[in-house]
This record gives structure tokens, sequence and C-alpha cells, in this order.
């Protein structure tokens, strides 16, 4: 039984691409049914239109109100029917009506080891900071910002001479890695939710 998967960007979709040539292997257990983007005009669609993907693209600009494009998005997802909604360098936070049709199977990474450094500068912050190990955190989305159970971490050192962008290169070859790992698990083995962890298996 191969997992479908919609795929939600926002940019360039190097995330998307590693999960696109993940799937072409049949042992890997999932299919990108479809890719969905926030704007027109990324690579991210490029990407999945290359692929043979179908594509929709949701823009918050089009709608009256947040809760009417989450409605739409939601709308959108659910007509592809996804076992797990990757969010894949999707820079907009999903809304309650989104996470009432596909809470608990909707996961995305974070440039840090979570609870440290939320947000949008993650390596920067730990940069800052000075920690000597930073890395990449997945997770199942939930209300808040990068506070949901987290399904995998990768830790990845902090060199002396990093900058913001040198470290957050790294973090995002690890990033790339332990998604394609944890979503392959995810649609081979299933996963199981209790309060805070997260364990793969039925």
């Amino acid at each position: 039984m191969t997992a479908r998967l919609v795929v939600l960007v926002s940019g360039s979709g190097t995330n998307l691409q590693a999960l696109l040539d993940a799937c072409a292997d049949p042992a890997y257990g999932a299919e990108v049914v479809a890719v969905g983007a926030d704007r027109d005009g990324i690579l991210g669609l490029e990407r999945a239109e290359r692929a043979g993907v179908a594509t929709f693209v949701r823009r918050v600009a089009d709608f009256e109100s947040r809760e009417a494009w989450d409605a739409a998005l939601t709308e959108a997802v659910a007509s592809y029917a996804p076992d797990v909604v990757v969010l894949a360098g999707f820079m907009k936070l999903v809304g309650p009506a989104f996470l009432a049709s596909f809470g608990g199977r909707t996961v995305n990474t974070h440039p840090a080891l979570s609870p440290s450094f939320p947000g949008m500068h993650g390596p920067a912050d730990a940069l800052a900071y000075g920690v000597k190990v930073t890395g990449c955190t997945l997770f199942v989305v939930d209300a808040g910002v990068d506070t949901g159970a987290i399904i995998a971490q990768t830790a990845v050192p902090v060199e002396d001479d990093d900058t913001a962008e040198t470290l957050h290169e790294r973090i995002k070859t690890a990033e790339r890695a332990m998604l394609v790992e944890a979503v392959g698990r995810m649609a081979r083995e299933g996963v199981v939710v209790e309060g805070r962890r997260v364990r793969f298996g039925h």
C-alpha cells in the first residue's frame, strides 16, 4: 500500500525534490500525488510539473480572510486524499480548519533542535547563542509555531568559522536526509503520537 503525500511549498522546493527522488523507488512506500503553494511562479511548482505531479496554488491575498484561505487550502489538499501532508519550506501557518482535517499527519521541519531556537532565524539564533551543536527537527504540526510533537531530529555541529549562512546550508543538507528517511518510515510503518512522544509503527 503506497502512502499518498501532498507537499506544500513556498520557494525553491529542495526538500520537495528530495522526496520526489526518493518516491521514484517503489521500495520507499510513498508517492507525491500533489504539490500546493501559497504563491505563483516558484521553482517548487516547476519541480512538481517536471515530475508530472498535479499542482495547485492558494494565495492568501485572493481570499477575504485568513480563515477563508485556510478553508480553501484544506479543501484543495483534501481533494487528493493524502495520508501525510508535508510542509516543505511552506511559509504560512495552517489554521484550525486545516488542523481539524489533517492534524496528526501533517509534518514540518525546523532548522534547529526543538524546543531551542523556534521561529524564522533558528541557525542565526543558535550561532549567536554560542551553542556547539544545533541541527534540525521534524515535527507534527499543531497550532503553535514549531511546537508540535517531535518525530525525528538530527544533530549538526557548529564550526568555529561558521556564519549563519554556512551553518544553515549544512543544516539544510541534514534536514533533507532526515525528512526523506522519516517520511518513508511514516509511509511504510505508520506513526503513533502519544502526548509529546512519537514512535514509528502502528
